[in-house]
């Protein structure tokens, strides 16, 4: 006779489920503070009367990697930019002995890569990015409606005043152009904006921008190329 499967003791905990995550990818503003910092932060009050609410909700990271910094300058600088609405997420080029409860973290950007062992023998591959996807929205974008693409954005319609485009591409736009329009976000120099309308609050290419009043005005409510040449954010008559 087969002998009885032994019962479960009364103090086992039962089984637990597993702790799970998943990883996702989100676009990060980065803020790269000079000195004087004090000068900076007025620059900042200043693009921020023009544009306010424009960090409202975003991850924004301040890179100190370039700044002579101390501990408490460093905090004041992220109580300063916190009191203004941009909460910081994260550090780039920060001491990490200093990160404590009251800073946040010091983020890797990538995985640093391993010394070279022998160039004679072994070439190491160059690295290959992976192609970055095109996206088509063939509707308007509402006001108060922000969009984030990695690659290329076209839209077959018109970007209201108060919508968002950001885009690490470049941004084709085939109606009018009336709010906030950031492409080569993730330091793409090559990208360019197009339009059939200029009318926007603001433009940019790499962190460089252009906000309305700086529009050229024969431009305005005109077809408009945006691109980045030479450092310098230049908007010309699209042909």
């Amino acid at each position: 006779m087969a002998a009885a499967a032994p019962q479960p003791s009364a103090a086992t905990p039962p089984p637990s489920r597993s702790f799970k995550f998943h990883g996702r990818t989100f676009l990060a503003f980065v803020l790269k503070p000079e000195m004087p910092i004090g000068r900076w932060i007025d620059e900042a009050d200043s693009w921020l009367s023009r544009s306010p609410g424009f960090f409202s909700a975003k991850p924004v990271v301040v890179d100190v990697s370039r700044l002579l910094l101390t501990k408490g300058k460093l905090a004041k600088l992220i109580a300063d930019l916190g009191s203004r609405g941009i909460r910081v997420m994260g550090l780039l080029g920060a001491d990490p002995a200093w990160v404590d409860a009251d800073l946040p973290p010091v983020l890797t950007p990538g995985r640093a890569m391993e010394p070279e062992t022998s160039r004679e023998t072994c070439e190491a591959p160059a690295p290959v990015k992976p192609a970055s996807s095109s996206l088509v929205i063939d509707s308007h974008v509402r006001s108060g409606q922000t969009l984030f693409h990695d690659g290329d954005l076209t839209i077959i319609g018109s970007v209201s005043s108060g919508a968002e485009i950001v885009a690490t591409g470049s941004i084709h736009i085939y109606g009018a152009l009336r709010g906030r329009v950031l492409a080569g976000a993730d330091g793409n120099t090559a990208a360019h904006i197009f339009c059939r309308r200029l009318a926007g609050e603001l433009v940019a290419i790499d962190g460089y921008y252009r906000m309305a009043e700086d529009f050229p005005s024969d431009l305005l409510e005109e077809p408009a190329h945006v691109s980045l040449e030479d450092g310098v954010l230049t908007i010309k008559a699209l042909d």
